[in-house]
Formats: C-alpha cells, structure tokens, sequence
C-alpha cells in the first residue's frame, strides 16, 4: 500500500510555479490574482488566507476583496465586471458559498472565462466536457496530477466516482472519461452504493460524510482517493473514507488531511500562470 503525498508533490508543483514566475516576471509580466470574499465563514477565511499566502510564496500578486455579508448582487457583479477590465489581475476566484440572497450562478456567469481559474464558469466546464483546453476546477484537476505523479494508469480502468456536484463530481467524471476510464458516478438517489464501489479500480469519494467508504465496499488492491474533509466533535479532521481500514486493502490511497487538500491550492495556482501565459499571448 502506497500513500499518496498530497502535500510533498504539492510542494514541488509550487517550486516549479515560482520558477516560472520568476521568469514571466523578468519579462514585465506579474501574475495577478483577485478573490471576493463575502461573509466572515470561519472556513472560507482560513481558504482564503491560506491562498493568498501560497501565491505571495511563489511570486503571484494576489488581492482579497472581502465583503460584509449583506452585499448586494448588483454591488458584487459590479465589482467583477471592474476585476474583469483589470489588465493587471489574470484570475479570479469567488469564495464559496456565496450568502442565499446572492444568485451563486448568475456571479459566477459573471467571471470573465479567461479570468476562471477555478473553472466553474459554463463555457470552461462545456470545453472540459468535449475534452477541449479550458479552465478545470482544481480539485479534480489536482486529483489528475496525483495520478500522473504516481503513474497510476486511468486507460480501460473502472472508475467509481461518489458525489455529483459541479465544483468535484462532474468535473471529476469528465477529466477520467477523456483519459478513456469507465466511469460510473454515485450521489444521494444511488440505491447500493457498496454494489458501485466494490466492482472499481478506482474509487474517488467527496461528499463531505465522515467513513462513509469502508473497508467491505472496496475492492483489493483498489486505487482510493479521499476528496471528503470534515471536522469530527473532537476537532480531528477526517475524510469520507475509513482510512485505518480500507487502507489495507488499498494499492494507493489518499490521507486527509495531507492528501487532496494541498493539492487544490497548488492548482489555483497554476490555474493563474496558465490565465497570465494566456494574457501574454493574447497580447503579443
């Protein structure tokens, strides 16, 4: 059993970026990157702190816009379409989730395609979709990187995917279908999830439900990427995976925390590069 070092090839994704930063910047080009934040969510100031601290560490410029909660909807698609015209900021990002008198989809419409870095945008999701260049959300594409880095083969393999949301599951399902993995997805309305998840080489799960994959619904040898992060009454943090267990079953399995988690944010950041290279070309 081989676990997967979400955190050390994280790392070096990163000093590869800062390299590449170094470079565009001695060719006058800074990369730029904007959040909104709206709200004082506990979770989503620690995400967006921790962003801002990863892109400083790698050469990106990077500016928060923080908002109280009671913003209006025009305030904030008036704040994007000024990110948008920015010359000077290549991706944007809007924290989620956004408070319910905000229409979550009509803001994030509102990015500019070639700003998405976190590739929630129609137009990059229809692209990935038809296996064309775009914007990828960044977990699933950290996920992507994972098994490239540990050359774990997708061609022909029989892959489960547990949780369907735009942000992880679709996405998810889409980047192994182009890679010519058989993919069966799961959610909420599966009627035997176990009878899913049992017949896979690869399981990925993020739902957010503490042990909800154990060691009888997988599989010997199978590949288990762990995507879930919840917080336990003990504090402890923990996946949607029974790890101590259905890691002796595992071939490769991802730990949480020091798994995925890393891996979202070095994306983000790479997701920037590739907005600023963009940028250049357009501009050249």
């Amino acid at each position: 059993m081989t676990i997967i070092d979400g955190k050390k090839l994280s790392q070096k994704i990163r000093e590869e970026i800062k390299v590449e930063v170094n470079e565009m910047k001695k060719e006058g080009l800074t990369p730029g990157l904007a959040v909104i934040l709206v709200g004082n969510d506990p979770a989503s100031q620690t995400y967006v702190k921790m962003k801002k601290n990863t892109s400083a560490e790698v050469g990106i410029y990077s500016v928060v816009h923080e908002f109280p909660e009671t913003i209006s909807e025009k305030e904030l698609l008036s704040t994007i379409d000024m990110i948008n015209e920015n010359p000077n900021i290549h991706g944007l990002l809007i924290q989620l989730p956004l408070p319910k008198h905000i229409d979550t989809t009509k803001i994030l419409e509102r990015v500019s395609p070639a700003k998405d870095v976190d590739g929630f945008h129609p137009y990059n999701m229809g692209r990935l979709v038809e296996g064309l260049e775009s914007f990828v959300p960044c977990t699933p594409l950290g996920v992507m990187e994972m098994f490239k880095e540990y050359k774990i083969d997708l061609y022909g393999k029989d892959v489960c995917v547990v949780g369907a949301s735009n942000i992880v599951g679709k996405p998810m399902w889409a980047l192994l279908v182009n890679e010519m993995a058989t993919v069966d997805i799961c959610h909420i309305a599966t009627k035997d999830l176990k009878e899913h998840t049992k017949r896979a080489d690869i399981v990925v799960v993020g739902v957010g439900k503490p042990n909800l994959i154990t060691a009888d619904m997988v599989k010997e040898g199978a590949v288990v990427i762990d995507i879930g992060i919840n917080r336990l009454d003990n504090g402890k943090l923990v996946g949607d995976v029974d790890f101590e267990n259905v890691s002796k079953k595992a071939s490769f399995i991802t730990p949480v925390p020091g798994g995925v988690g890393p891996m979202t944010i070095a994306m983000l950041l790479k997701n920037t590069l590739k907005a600023a290279r963009n940028f250049a070309k357009k501009g050249s």
